[in-house]
């Protein structure tokens, strides 16, 4: 079981939770992965039984460089703006976002609308003091990667 109570002692107060995943292409392997995804969701809220999960949003086979491409995203975000949940977990940074600033915009319009970010592997909630810094730098990471594998090499 993944145990990841211990990136941030959050108080334990119940969640409205949505997941969030997303894979790239509609290879198979890639959609093996997006199942996988799925499971390794499942695994994490065992660790947060304080969490009750609403919904679930899967982008099958797009990108994450244009939000508004990716129709599950979308719906998610138009959910979490009539409040139907208050937390989104992703696994990590970049299936939720690719480009910093897309990524910084909606993170802000879900805090202003009180509904945080989970992003599982980095460790980072973004109603804390430092999230935002912290998801600021990580963004810019993933950015620059996807720059540096798009560019002739």
């Amino acid at each position: 079981m993944i145990n990841y109570n211990s990136t941030k002692n959050k108080s334990r107060q119940c969640r409205k939770v949505a997941f969030y995943g997303r894979v790239s292409t509609e290879h198979e392997e890639q959609l093996n992965a997006l199942r996988n995804q799925m499971q390794w969701y499942e695994e994490l809220s065992r660790s947060y039984p304080e969490w009750d999960i609403i919904e679930r949003y899967m982008d099958e086979g797009i990108t994450g460089t244009q939000a508004n491409k990716r129709p599950e995203f979308m719906r998610m975000l138009d959910d979490a703006f009539r409040g139907k949940f208050d937390l989104i977990v992703t696994r990590e940074v970049s299936r939720f976002a690719r480009n910093t600033i897309d990524c910084l915009e909606m993170t802000r319009k879900l805090r202003n609308s009180k509904v945080e970010v989970f992003f599982v592997q980095e460790g980072i909630w973004t109603m804390d003091n430092e999230g935002e810094m912290n998801l600021t730098i990580r963004a810019m990471m993933v950015e620059a990667q996807m720059k540096n594998m798009q560019s002739p090499g």
